[in-house]
């Protein structure tokens, strides 16, 4: 009996250490080129969206940053009645790229990509590239003005457009950081290729 009992132990820290994998973002985020090194796949997708939708890869690490630190199941936070009781999630927002339940069906819906997930680092690029460039059509934004390509990801094209983020001054400050990054992002990239 006690076997048996440590045998489902062990199995139970073994699950519970298990995982790890790919829900566990890059070490080093304020390096664009140990970001490149310890996930090729990472930069294979950049590219490739690069490559289909003309978003400069340094524009989509920033705003992958900003939105998911790289962690390809994040979710925004839980919110609660009195402090305790959990009333869901504040949104539904999910993945690598924070994309909302009905903008990602949207996604799938016009691109015909029905199996892409958002956990998936290319399905998460191709989404964020899909979006950019809406955002260049409606909106006349610059798919490398990584500052209002940001804000409009979160305020979304008609927020954008009547400058919803002019009444959030910390919105404006994050798109400001997420800008500085993706400068940062674009002179590392071009010292390490």
């Amino acid at each position: 009996m006690s076997r048996l009992l440590c045998a489902l132990g062990l199995a139970l820290l073994v699950a519970a250490c298990g995982g790890g994998g790919p829900d566990i973002s890059p070490g080093h985020l304020d390096n664009a080129c140990s970001i490149a090194r310890e996930r090729p796949q990472y930069m294979r997708a950049f590219k490739q969206t690069e490559r289909k939708w003309g978003v400069p890869v340094h524009v989509q690490m920033a705003t992958i940053y900003q939105e998911s630190r790289y962690v390809s199941d994040a979710r925004t936070p839980h919110q609660y009645v009195l402090g305790v009781i959990p009333m869901g999630r504040q949104s539904s927002a999910f993945g690598y790229s924070q994309a909302l339940d009905g903008t990602w069906e949207e996604y799938k819906r016009e691109t015909g990509r029905s199996s892409a997930r958002r956990d998936r680092i290319r399905d998460a690029t191709d989404f964020m590239g899909w979006y950019m460039n809406k955002t260049r059509e409606r909106n006349g934004v610059s798919l490398s003005d990584t500052r209002n390509q940001y804000l409009a990801y979160h305020e979304g094209h008609t927020g954008y457009a009547r400058g919803s983020y002019n009444a959030k001054s910390w919105l404006v400050r994050v798109s400001d950081r997420v800008a500085a990054r993706g400068e940062m992002y674009r002179r590392q990239l071009a010292s390490c290729r």
